[in-house]
């Protein structure tokens, strides 16, 4: 008598889902807070979605900021990414990007600058007692120790 089966044929997707088809073209700029899937193109900026997943077919030139990213499509433009960018080998990224955490799977083509959040502030939390000492492996630091050595028995 009662169930809590759902009725299946009310397929609706969710408020916090977006999708571009492939044969999709947009230009402008999106703001959304939801996952996005996209398998068409976008010439514009992005913002503030949760996930980005870029499908094999799929291009976005522009900006794009968000939480999460997978691309195994083309991107041109500038990434910025708080949490993980997983680039899967048919992935092309071309511009700027700006990273929590960064996973490359062999044969993606990643022609960008690349820094790291977060790195900064560890860089700059460093102070000059902490900085580490030369090493033995330090090819400047050998040169330097092997001009000093010749030069003392040069004059002796």
């Amino acid at each position: 008598m009662f169930s809590d089966k759902k009725d299946k044929n009310s397929m609706e997707p969710t408020v916090s889902q977006n999708r571009i088809n492939e044969g999709t073209h947009l230009k402008g700029d999106i703001v959304s807070a939801g996952f996005f899937r996209i398998d068409g193109s976008i010439e514009g900026n992005i913002s503030k979605p949760s996930k980005v997943v870029l499908g094999k077919s799929g291009s976005v030139k522009g900006k794009l900021n968000c939480e999460d990213a997978d691309v195994e499509g083309r991107f041109e433009g500038t990434l910025n990414v708080s949490g993980t960018l997983t680039l899967k080998s048919t992935a092309f990224i071309q511009g700027e990007v700006v990273v929590g955490k960064l996973a490359v799977e062999p044969g993606a083509t990643f022609n960008a600058t690349c820094t790291m959040q977060g790195a900064a502030q560890k860089n700059a939390s460093v102070t000059p007692e902490e900085t580490p000492k030369t090493s033995l492996f330090d090819r400047n630091q050998r040169f330097k120790t092997i001009a000093s050595s010749k030069s003392e028995v040069s004059e002796a």
